[in-house]
């Protein structure tokens, strides 16, 4: 197994982590290019394993499954998402801790 697979394989995690984050913050907003980049999170992260997949099993196709997995990460950077971040910190930001919609309701902050 070639070192390769763990550079696949941690393309893999951010494509998820990035997927999940943008759904919190749908989720929290109520945001349409946020719904837009949780939706396209779906098939980024199909392509991503798949990648990953090629990079693990096939021999001598690593850098077809590297270049699967940087497609999928390209594409999910390309979708055009609304500003939410207003003076938080890096670690809200990271774990995407975006302030409620008004008409959600008196619900806490998670």
């Amino acid at each position: 197994m070639s070192y390769l697979v763990y550079v696949a394989g941690f393309g893999v995690a951010v494509t998820v982590f990035l997927w999940l984050r943008d759904l919190r913050i749908f989720y929290r907003t109520g945001l349409a290019g946020y719904r837009k980049a949780a939706y396209w999170g779906v098939p980024c992260t199909a392509i991503t394993l798949l990648g990953y997949f090629v990079t693990a099993s096939a021999e001598g196709w690593e850098l077809l499954g590297l270049g699967l997995v940087l497609l999928g990460l390209y594409l999910q950077g390309r979708v055009d998402r609304e500003n939410v971040w207003h003076g938080e910190g890096t670690a809200e930001r990271f774990f995407g801790r975006a302030e409620r919609t008004k008409d959600k309701g008196s619900r806490k902050r998670l």
